[in-house]
């Protein structure tokens, strides 16, 4: 069954920091690319950043130099590191597998709520 966990959000202040959990099964995760999707209020989802399964990263221009994505392999775990966060970075987190540019595998997980306050 394939799984995708999302943990880690919460509300900051404009200029905080949080970082990201997704537990994702061994299936998806071991041989695929990996991303972290945005999705703001009244807005359609976003790829914010991407990790292919050798580690190469590539991330939106919105969230360049402020953002890190990041995978440990052996815990089938990828991570976002999101400092200097911004009131528009507030939105609902998921992470997938990702095929392609920014084709998601997998069904969604719940997703983490970030809510940056100004």
């Amino acid at each position: 069954q394939v799984q995708l966990v999302e943990s880690g959000g919460g509300l900051v202040q404009a200029g905080g920091s949080l970082r990201l959990s997704c537990a994702a099964s061994r299936i998806i995760f071991s041989v695929n690319a990996m991303g972290w999707y945005r999705q703001a209020p009244g807005k359609e989802r976003e790829l914010v950043a991407r990790i292919s399964s050798g580690s190469s990263t590539n991330y939106a221009d919105s969230v360049k130099g402020r953002f890190t994505i990041s995978r440990d392999n052996a815990k089938n775990t990828v991570y976002l590191q999101m400092n200097s966060l911004k009131p528009e970075d507030t939105g609902v987190y998921y992470c997938n597998a990702v095929i392609g540019r920014s084709t998601p595998l997998a069904s969604w997980g719940q997703g983490t709520q970030v809510t940056v306050s100004s």
